[in-house]
């Protein structure tokens, strides 16, 4: 098998379970039972690990919530902040962006259900002017109402993995008296994430995305200057300061800060060998297969800091002339693991709704394939990979 769909998830890292394998065995006491010297070890790891992923993310440890991954820390921010009393006439008011990751679009959906008014902005089609998958500001400036209360935004989408202008959009969000939520679930080990920098006042994170366990995640929420305040959604303990009760999964929080050191330390050196292993795989599968279109921005993009607008490891093409279902299924009986979208969306029968937003066809986004690379792939990998590609697209065009 050949993995190329770490944007679903990645292989956790030996390193990793190395750290969790102690608190998954004899060091197994309840972070709350603080009464005994187990149980104070395990809350001592705990507060270790909500420093040191803290510091790797640019917070301070009280800003740190330890959740089980993206989607509940997305809906703690989403749901958290919209029970809030809110001042003002209107019934409230979210602004996100068409192409989230359905942890964003199906809670909105749920608020906009309740009664609450929601604005999708649509991004840079792939055939206009400008960073294909990126909001316009115009579009988000003309968006804000005087209920404005939340702006949700992916910092780096799934898919295509385009990069928006968070600072930008902040800056923006702030000077309306809204709060941001970023979704940093794909970021972390493929660029830099300061949520300081990114001036966020909420943000989501996932262990699993960055060669950690699954099943655990945190949620940044601001504590200094203009300090956030959210309404739990689980109750019962009071555990992470009342925001998120039940008994700490302490090898899981152990796993997520020791994977999130990892990514930061190795991101120099990782980063240009993502973006290498990448650029050879456009070649090679371009070269192989007449029409290939590239999805999202062009992977020499770069915005004017002269920073990329797109992940390293991140690729997206479309193979025109083949069912996209067939060539995923010829693929993994060849032994090749890829996703033409979100592991989330994998069973729906409908096309990606972010490519739909890039101005594809239905037929153009069911025959679309992404690939997300990781600190563990190879060049050989590589190779092979698209050697499989380009005969399964050949065989498929045969028929």
């Amino acid at each position: 098998m050949i993995y190329l769909d770490n944007h679903a998830t990645t292989r956790l890292d030996p390193r990793v379970l190395e750290a969790m394998l102690p608190w998954l065995t004899d060091r197994y006491g309840n972070a709350g039972s603080v009464t005994h010297e187990m149980g104070r070890e395990a809350r001592a790891a705990v507060e270790d690990a909500r420093e040191g992923f803290a510091a790797v993310v640019g917070a301070v440890a009280r800003e740190i919530v330890f959740t089980s991954g993206a989607t509940e820390s997305t809906n703690l921010a989403i749901l958290g902040t919209a029970s809030r009393p809110r001042s003002g006439a209107g019934p409230g008011h979210v602004i996100t962006v068409a192409t989230e990751h359905h942890a964003v679009l199906d809670p909105v959906a749920h608020l906009e259900r309740q009664g609450l008014a929601v604005t999708r902005l649509p991004v840079v089609g792939q055939a206009d002017d400008g960073v294909p998958g990126r909001v316009r500001m115009a579009d988000l400036e003309a968006a804000f109402r005087p209920d404005t209360f939340l702006v949700s935004v992916l910092l780096a989408n799934n898919e295509i993995g385009v990069i928006q202008e968070v600072t930008e959009i902040a800056a923006r969000v702030h000077a309306h008296g809204a709060v941001l939520h970023v979704d940093c679930a794909q970021a972390v080990g493929r660029m830099p994430v300061a949520v300081d920098a990114l001036d966020a006042d909420l943000a989501s994170f996932s262990a699993h995305k960055f060669h950690g366990p699954k099943g655990a995640g945190a949620v940044y929420v601001r504590r200094r200057g203009r300090a956030i305040r959210l309404d739990p959604l689980v109750h019962g303990g009071d555990q992470e300061r009342g925001m998120r009760s039940g008994t700490l999964d302490v090898p899981g929080i152990v796993g997520l800060a020791a994977a999130a050191r990892l990514a930061a330390e190795g991101l120099d050196a990782e980063g240009p060998r993502m973006r290498i292993l990448r650029d050879r795989l456009w070649a090679a599968l371009s070269a192989r297969i007449a029409g290939l279109a590239l999805n999202g921005p062009a992977l020499d993009a770069t915005d004017g800091s002269g920073a990329a607008v797109r992940l390293v490891n991140n690729l997206n093409v479309g193979v025109p002339g083949v069912d996209g279902q067939s060539l995923l299924a010829a693929l993994a009986a060849d032994g090749l693991a890829v996703s033409s979208g979100s592991a989330c969306s994998a069973e729906s029968p409908r096309p990606s709704h972010v490519l739909l937003a890039l101005g594809l066809d239905e037929d153009q986004a069911r025959a679309s394939l992404r690939f997300g690379l990781s600190r563990f792939t190879t060049a050989d990998e590589i190779d092979e990979a698209a050697a499989r590609i380009a005969a399964g697209v050949a065989h498929l065009r045969s028929l």
